[in-house]
């Protein structure tokens, strides 16, 4: 699965990155690829993610991201308390519940 994430500038999602790639190894699920962009480059990566995550702070362009979108990919704000704390397994979870459309 690949699992990109947006924010302001790419930078305060990057630690969330990680933690979510330590989860995602430590579950065998080594062939997810996950990244993350400023909210500019959204519409570059479109067809390169199946899920698109945004930072909290950017929660305000959730419509906007949605009508690039289109429709191509599930897209959601990242829990402000799992972000907030780092929480990779949380975050990680979230992607993959919103993937399978629950």
């Amino acid at each position: 699965m690949n699992i990109m994430l947006a924010c302001c500038a790419g930078m305060s999602t990057s630690l969330v990155v990680s933690k979510m790639e330590e989860a995602a190894k430590a579950q065998g699920k080594s062939d997810y690829k996950i990244w993350a962009v400023e909210q500019g480059e959204i519409e570059a990566e479109l067809g390169n993610f199946d899920v698109l995550l945004l930072g909290p702070q950017v929660r305000h362009i959730m419509r906007k991201v949605n009508k690039i979108v289109d429709g191509k990919a599930p897209v959601a704000v990242i829990d402000p308390v799992s972000y907030g704390r780092c929480d990779g397994a949380a975050v990680l979870k979230q992607a993959e519940e919103l993937a399978a459309g629950k």
